[in-house]
């Protein structure tokens, strides 16, 4: 798939897999910068404020940073350790091996 044009110095938002495979093509990425907290268990909202600056009742869920183990990071797991080059699936397996079987990299199902 050929990614979507973006402008320079673009700030993404988002599931940086999914952005990378949407808009940027292979190897053109120098940095990702990935800002926590993680899996603080809490959901993060923007808040509105009206005209004379006090809080509007309107909101936005930002995102819920909660992380487990599902089908989505079954299938992500399944694409790095067959699509990705060899040396990124060998590292992604010795990982798995070390930390052993937890919340991080093992379905829990």
């Amino acid at each position: 798939m050929t990614p979507a044009p973006i402008q320079k110095n673009t700030l993404f938002y988002g599931d940086n897999l999914q952005i990378l495979r949407e808009y940027l093509p292979d190897e053109c990425v120098d940095l990702i910068y990935l800002d926590p907290p993680f899996n603080s268990n809490r959901s993060y909202n923007v808040l509105f404020k009206d005209e004379s600056g006090q809080e509007a009742d309107a909101q936005i869920t930002a995102f819920d940073d909660a992380w487990h183990w599902g089908a989505a990071a079954e299938r992500t797991l399944q694409d790095l350790t067959t699509h990705a080059p060899l040396h990124v699936a060998v590292m992604i397996d010795a990982l798995r091996q070390f930390i052993g079987k937890n919340q991080m990299l093992w379905p829990t199902w």
